[in-house]
């Protein structure tokens, strides 16, 4: 597999000046120098655990730039960091004289330094506190210098614990974190979404975990969080105005169910649906209180059994701003050359773009059910509701007939309106009134697409001003019956106001998206739309 891990390669002792090492003045302390760009630095020789080459890295997605990856150090799972990126030089290309300092914080971490120079010796009265320091860092992050050793003139002492600090919410906590993380791991349903245990043949405690690949990289559930694993549908139905890992809705049986991209909430590179790509179906919580997400997988590979003593906390170097919240520990397998990132079920639903696509709050849920309920007053007595079904791009739409004034041909030319927003089309004189057209993919932030026959002006009337909408085409009026109408899941504020339900046909396999026509435009642009009316 692309993620499993050679044990890194140990590089070679840096070169030591034997006259160096020999120091005749009980205080001298004994530095481990290197350069990052143009300047030299030193760290204290006691927290320097060993010295390596650049070992194959595991990309962590969502991860802080200067965080290059994870790396297998014999059975412990390493975070490496480019000290280029921290201190805002440029990258370049790892060569043969390319290093990484291990350190010790509370728990080890690993700094890419261009190469390592030597280890000195120096004096007491060649170290001096920081003062004044021109240098490509902020001098907050420095210990001192030390003076006329090694050839230089001043070599900086630099303050890992304070780098840390600063730039990774302190890894020195780590340590501790870590022990704690260790205890929550073996309870399910814990605050910070342990996963469950459970026991083998031999009485020892083993996790059951789904993993499943993504851009190569291999993560892992909790079992008990996967509901079901299907494949991706034929078609999803997309939904306007939604975060961009939110693919869109999909039929499971008799439920709706809102996908997400795991590509594009790791911000990853996305790329074409295929038949390899599968859907694990992740839950939280029991019965009306439980959520469900299909997330979008690349392929699914095996159901896992892994010891306790094989799963590493990830710590808070890898947390910076909650940007890892998701990935809970690290899983060593085939002797640590493979490792597995664990994803926490209770993180991803606390990560702020899924509530947009899960949770519905009991304001929302008391609106679907207005909505619902609206839409049955007055119904047929077959308990039918009629609908104008239009398309926009690939997606179908749908509007109460009794909401539509007319429907008109799209004119060869509109006259625009200075200064009106990018959505308003312009205006048409119709039947000797003036309508305000809006360009509706516009409105939803949809790709423009050229003017064409099939397209159709559909007429509203909104707050009390007629206004024609540019659509791709109105493919017919439909009826539909309620118990075929359900609430659409929340991906953000404009589509929970705008698109409360979803006709959901599914022996047509068709979802057609429905509109709540006096939300289409908020106040401001219906303000702007009056304003366009009467120029």
């Amino acid at each position: 597999m692309n993620d499993v891990l050679e044990r890194p390669p140990q590089a070679a002792e840096p070169v030591v000046n034997d006259t160096q090492r020999t120091a005749t003045e009980p205080e001298a302390r004994q530095f481990v120098t290197f350069r990052v760009g143009d300047e030299v630095f030193a760290v204290p020789m006691a927290p320097v655990q060993e010295i390596i080459r650049l070992p194959d890295l595991i990309r962590v997605p969502l991860a802080p730039p200067a965080l290059k990856g994870l790396a297998n150090l014999r059975g412990t799972v390493l975070p490496v960091i480019a000290l280029r990126d921290t201190f805002g030089i440029d990258e370049v290309e790892p060569n043969d004289a390319t290093r990484v300092l291990v350190i010790d914080l509370g728990s080890p971490v690993g700094f890419i330094v261009d190469e390592v120079s030597s280890v000195i010796t120096a004096a007491p009265e060649q170290i001096e506190a920081v003062e004044r320091i021109e240098s490509t860092i902020n001098s907050q992050l420095l210990l001192g210098v030390v003076k006329q050793v090694g050839g230089h003139e001043l070599v900086m002492i630099l303050d890992f614990q304070r780098l840390m600090d600063e730039q990774f919410q302190g890894l020195a906590a780590g340590a501790a974190d870590n022990a704690a993380s260790q205890v929550s791991l073996g309870q399910a349903g814990s605050p910070e979404g342990g996963l469950q245990r459970s026991t083998a043949d031999d009485g020892g405690d083993e996790m059951q975990l789904v993993s499943f690949v993504v851009a190569g990289q291999e993560y892992a559930i909790a079992i008990e969080h996967v509901q079901e694993i299907v494949q991706v549908p034929p078609d999803i139905v997309r939904v306007p105005n939604t975060p961009a890992h939110v693919l869109g809705v999909m039929t499971l049986r008799t439920r709706l169910l809102p996908l997400v991209s795991l590509r594009c909430m790791f911000d990853l590179p996305v790329e074409p649906l295929t038949d390899q790509n599968r859907i694990v179906v992740i839950s939280l919580g029991t019965g009306s209180d439980q959520l469900a997400v299909g997330v979008v997988m690349d392929s699914v590979s095996e159901v896992l059994r892994v010891p306790q003593s094989q799963v590493d906390p990830i710590g808070r170097v890898l947390a910076q701003h909650n940007r890892l919240a998701e990935i809970n520990a690290i899983c060593r397998l085939a002797d640590g050359r493979r490792l597995v990132s664990i994803l926490s079920a209770q993180k991803m639903f606390e990560n702020p773009g899924m509530k947009q696509a899960l949770q519905v709050s009991d304001q929302e849920t008391v609106a679907h059910e207005a909505v619902v309920a609206e839409g049955r007053t007055g119904a047929s007595a077959d308990d039918d509701a009629q609908m104008v079904v239009f398309r926009l791009a690939q997606e179908e739409f749908g509007v109460p007939i009794d909401t539509v004034q007319e429907i008109v041909r799209v004119p060869d030319e509109l006259a625009r309106v200075p200064r009106a927003p990018s959505f308003i089309e312009g205006v048409i004189n119709l039947r000797g009134a003036v309508l305000p057209v809006v360009d509706f993919r516009r409105r939803l932030g949809l790709a423009n697409s050229q003017r064409n026959d099939r397209q159709r002006i559909m007429v509203f009337t909104l707050n009390g001003t007629r206004t024609g909408f540019i659509v791709d085409s109105v493919t017919e009026v439909l009826k539909i019956g309620h118990r075929h109408i359900e609430p659409a899941p929340t991906m953000s504020v404009d589509q929970a106001r705008l698109i409360r339900r979803v006709a959901n046909l599914e022996k047509a396999k068709r979802m057609i998206l429905l509109m709540s026509v006096d939300q289409v435009l908020d106040a401001d642009e219906q303000q702007a739309l009056h304003a366009a009316a009467a120029a």
